[in-house]
């Protein structure tokens, strides 16, 4: 007589995947971010097919091997033309199963089968363009529910411009000239929720100069970090810590120091007065540590350093 297959327990994924697919509801509890084992990948726009940044998602996720990726290109103004680009764009860094669905309104979010397959991908990638639209889009729906799942469970979430802005509990938008010369006016809201610790995320940072919008952002929410990310740079977030990868580096501003602020009495933007606001640029090959708000090298440096200054103080 043959013998029965030993049992096999279904590993997490397996059964958050299968629970979804037979229309159980998760309960909260069970979904807590700050157990996630997966990573956020936020690109600061102005990536390039042979770049550090892109080829970064494509070996964290192992796409060359095979492994599924689902991208949205939500944000954008022609989401279907971007659907092109960005399929063409993955393709060639060496990606092998891409698919990029369009979901241009809340009810194509709602798709649960589509959801399904987003949840069981090991990297998603959002696109750029809008990211009020696309928070607006998929938030509270089963897609961007699906995506929040997947990351818990160890999938590689990466967004680039407007999709890197889009991941942080609070995005930011506008007051900046657009493309007809019009001052648009500075949005502050919800964003996906992805990444905490009170941050707000600007991306394109040094090519478009975006320093004093991020400092005006600060000065109104003094509680929150604005993280500047320059294009085809990466910042990679495994729980607290985020690496910085790329062709450029990333920009702390931390208003938690701040002695003196006049944001909340000013009319005019010449008129705001800062002091004690806390900058530092992050390099490539660096790390931060996001809950500490701080170079992780300063609160962890390397034990060869640490031998030296003890080789020191002894002699």
């Amino acid at each position: 007589m043959a013998s029965e297959p030993a049992h096999k327990e279904p590993t997490a994924r397996e059964s958050l995947i299968s629970a979804t697919a037979e229309g159980g509801s998760l309960q909260q509890k069970s979904r807590r971010l700050r157990d996630a084992t997966g990573a956020l990948m936020l690109i600061g726009g102005g990536t390039t097919v042979g770049g550090p940044a892109l080829a970064g998602f494509i070996e964290m996720t192992s796409a060359q091997d095979g492994t599924s990726i689902i991208g949205l290109t939500t944000a954008s103004s022609q989401v279907k033309v971007s659907r092109d680009m960005w399929l063409a764009d993955l393709t060639q860094a060496g990606a092998t199963n891409v698919e990029i669905p369009v979901v241009e309104t809340r009810e194509q979010a709602s798709d649960e089968k589509l959801a399904d397959r987003v949840r069981a991908a090991r990297g998603i990638f959002l696109g750029g363009g809008d990211q009020v639209k696309l928070v607006s889009v998929l938030g509270g729906t089963p897609v961007g529910e699906a995506i929040r799942d997947a990351y818990i469970l160890g999938a590689t979430v990466c967004g680039t411009s407007a999709g890197a802005a889009a991941l942080t509990k609070t995005t930011l938008a506008g007051n900046e000239v657009d493309d007809e010369g019009k001052l648009v006016e500075q949005y502050i809201g919800p964003g996906l929720g992805l990444l905490g610790f009170h941050t707000l995320v600007d991306t394109h940072f040094t090519q478009r100069r975006r320093l004093y919008r991020l400092f005006v952002a600060i000065a109104q929410f003094p509680a929150l970090m604005g993280l500047g990310i320059d294009e085809d740079t990466a910042l990679v977030v495994k729980r607290e810590i985020g690496t910085v990868i790329g062709r450029g580096g990333v920009t702390f501003v931390d208003g938690s120091s701040v002695r003196y602020n006049n944001a909340a009495e000013v009319t005019t933007g010449p008129e705001l007065t800062i002091s004690a606001l806390r900058v530092g640029i992050i390099g490539t090959g660096q790390q931060f540590n996001l809950r500490k708000r701080e170079v992780q090298a300063l609160l962890s440096p390397p034990a060869a350093q640490d031998m030296s200054v003890r080789a020191t103080s002894s002699g």
